[in-house]
């Protein structure tokens, strides 16, 4: 070991690491609601605070989407969708390679029961249409740990 080694302390290593390593790219959010409408608007949303997204029309493409982008790091799904719901489509995801996934339920036409449910299978929260962009931004950017621009 020379004397030269300890020239940098491993606050200053670390500090050095982090400003030369390439920056990750931003997590995806994947939007799914087989109201394209509904799935455009949420995405646009999103889109407008600087949130990198990609949409589904259903469950399959969901899953698909899921397969195929390793930078999903939230999923966005609405419950009432044909011809596979939102809570199959969770179900799926729980037991796949991308079972810890954070799940946000948007659902305009849900019950207590359903609501009940998707708690169970571990989402975030259930907001109801028409959506509180607020509540759902805090939510994306806070799992996301992303810092956004604007509210509402």
């Amino acid at each position: 070991m020379s004397e030269h080694d300890d020239i940098l302390s491993d606050a200053e290593r670390e500090a050095l690491a982090a400003v030369s390593a390439p920056d990750e790219p931003a997590p995806l959010v994947l939007v799914v609601d087989d109201n394209a409408l509904n799935r455009e608007a949420l995405s646009v949303y999103l889109r407008s605070r600087g949130i990198d997204t990609c949409m589904a029309d259903g469950a399959a493409q969901a899953l698909a989407q899921l397969a195929a982008h390793p930078r999903i790091g939230l999923m966005v799904t609405d419950l009432r969708m044909a011809p596979e719901d939102g809570l199959a489509l969770i179900r799926h995801v729980r037991v796949s390679q991308r079972a810890e996934l954070p799940i946000i339920v948007v659902s305009g036409d849900t019950d207590v029961q359903e609501a009940v449910e998707a708690m169970h299978l571990g989402v975030l929260d259930v907001l109801l249409k028409p959506v509180d962009l607020g509540r759902l931004l805090e939510l994306v950017s806070t799992e996301l740990k992303l810092e956004v621009g604007g509210r509402g």
